[in-house]
């Protein structure tokens, strides 16, 4: 028999073990920064790298293993990598990979925090980051640099919505030895297979469809390659990436509902926009999935849908102070960024400011089609267009 424990030991060594058996649908959450072991070997045995076992709370609970699980599911791949944003998992994938004297080319119309990372890079680490036409194809090759180690696309464009040939652009890279990146957040892992296109990368942020409430930071960076998985796990642990459980929890929640959702802003989208291409006010609208969008024959290729993201370029005439009247007008749509949750949103761009080459024309303003009534959203753009 145990000596008896005095009332301030007994509250941190309690005998109670709750009874085994219990099941739910919800993945439990699991809170963690220490782990126990069960005995010396089995701390000296367990390797975070595999995944085999569970060493502190930086590499993973069961909660987070669980979601890295379905995620590598949703896009084909056998590992995935969580990260506190989007961007942490874009600069883990450059700092994974890169170091003094390489080269990474990345699309003229990227995410534009992707864009400020590889100036950084070239700033103050000894790197050069390189932008190329998103439209290019197969002319990446003559891109290529002996130094050239990746190679970032976006599909598409979050803002501008070009979409690229990863097909070509995959074989020209993979032919020079070079490694392919792929944003594919715009898609959630669902209208478009990255891997089946030739990737080697795939990040998500999962702030957008995955958790569906724009109430979660999250990124995700999804391999098939046990090596590059490896390499990316590296730099996970070295820059001391981690996601919280509660957060974890809040994207594993979304995710049984998130294709219905998808579906909802797709068609959404698709009749907001197709509104929107018949007013005098709007000269061209950037949605992927109309004939007049740069890529439309690529995503008729290699997508399956395209959710609720597009912009329009307003007619010349109008003014920036004029536009910006427009989106104070509305009602209905937030002004903010970010995209995937129920709210519909709004955002004005200085697209002339964040590329190296945008031809003079209107302003361009982008749309999130959330889930509200399609017909009150459309009631809601054309109260605000009489304020131009």
């Amino acid at each position: 028999m145990s000596a008896k424990k005095s009332a301030q030991t007994t509250l941190i060594h309690s005998v109670y073990a709750p009874p085994p058996g219990f099941a739910a649908f919800p993945t439990a959450i699991h809170h963690a920064s220490t782990v126990l072991f069960k005995d010396v070997a089995a701390m000296r045995s367990g390797d975070w790298k595999e995944k085999n076992a569970y060493t502190y709370g930086l590499h993973g609970t069961p909660t987070t293993f669980t979601l890295e699980a379905r995620l590598a599911e949703i896009e084909g791949g056998n590992f995935c990598l969580l990260a506190p944003s989007g961007l942490a998992a874009i600069a883990m994938v450059d700092f994974a990979l890169l170091k003094t004297g390489d080269d990474v080319l990345l699309p003229d119309n990227v995410y534009n925090p992707n864009r400020e990372l590889g100036n950084w890079l070239t700033r103050d680490f000894g790197m050069t980051a390189r932008y190329y036409d998103p439209l290019v194809g197969a002319g990446i090759a003559e891109l290529i640099l002996p130094n050239t180690k990746l190679i970032w696309t976006e599909a598409p464009g979050s803002v501008s919505m070009e979409v690229p040939d990863l097909p070509a652009i995959c074989k020209a890279a993979h032919d020079k030895g070079v490694l392919v990146a792929l944003d594919n957040t715009w898609s959630a892992g669902l209208a478009l297979r990255g891997f089946d296109l030739g990737v080697d990368i795939i990040m998500q942020a999962l702030t957008k469809y995955q958790s569906g409430g724009s109430d979660v930071l999250m990124g995700a960076l999804i391999t098939r390659d046990r090596d590059l998985n490896d390499r990316l796990a590296l730099a996970h642990m070295r820059l001391g990436m981690g996601v919280s459980p509660d957060d974890a929890y809040l994207v594993m929640r979304g995710l049984p509902s998130m294709k219905l959702r998808f579906e909802a802003h797709d068609a959404g989208a698709r009749a907001v926009a197709a509104w929107l291409k018949s007013r005098p006010e709007i000269t061209r609208v950037l949605h992927p999935a109309f004939a007049d969008c740069p890529g439309h024959d690529t995503w008729k290729r290699d997508f399956n849908g395209a959710g609720g993201l597009f912009s329009v370029l307003f007619d010349a005439k109008y003014s920036e102070a004029q536009t910006d009247r427009f989106v104070d007008a509305l009602a209905l749509f937030g002004l903010g960024y970010s995209w995937g949750g129920a709210n519909s949103l709004v955002m004005p761009y200085r697209v002339k400011a964040m590329r190296a080459s945008w031809p003079d024309g209107g302003i361009l303003v982008r749309f999130n089609i959330g889930l509200e009534d399609t017909a009150d959203l459309i009631a809601d753009i054309e109260q605000a267009l009489a304020t131009l």
